[in-house]
């Protein structure tokens, strides 16, 4: 049974991320590009910046970012020290920081897959760890998808 859920939450991970596998989809748009990495392709530094009711596309990212980081902090057993306000105090990045914040958006997803695929068991933290990784990570995702809609120009878009 684990080896299924192990699989399964790949997959699901990999669509919110990546994109979906071939021409379906679980959830996202059934196309190349419809994951957080492909969306963030078309996002300029620029754009990631422009506050939208209260908050920017960069934010989101540092903030899902933040929330794997603590993930995976827990799951090698330790305890973070955790400020959840900090992400959401990003209202502006050049192309270097934007870079950096995928990049590290990245690794951290990566390090949770690590994770997953290093695990015999799972107990119920650990459960409940990856699987509200999943859902926050897929809710940002919902979120940068609409705000993305709002900050390219229709030519753009």
């Amino acid at each position: 049974m684990y080896d299924m859920l192990r699989e399964s939450l790949k997959v699901l991970l990999k669509e919110t991320f990546d994109g979906p596998s071939g021409n379906g989809s679980w959830y996202t748009e059934s196309k190349p590009g419809s994951g957080i990495f492909g969306t963030l392709e078309k996002v300029s530094a620029e754009e990631a910046s422009i506050l939208i009711q209260g908050t920017t596309i960069a934010a989101h990212i540092d903030h899902t970012r933040y929330y794997l980081w603590m993930a995976n902090t827990y799951m090698k057993d330790e305890k973070p020290e955790l400020d959840w306000s900090e992400s959401w105090k990003i209202t502006s990045v050049d192309e270097d920081t934007w870079s950096r914040f995928k990049v590290e958006l990245q690794n951290e997803y990566t390090t949770l897959i690590e994770n997953i695929n290093s695990f015999t068991t799972l107990d119920e933290q650990t459960s409940n760890g990856i699987l509200g990784s999943l859902a926050h990570s897929a809710y940002h995702l919902g979120s940068i998808r609409q705000m993305t809609k709002t900050v390219k120009v229709p030519s753009q878009k």
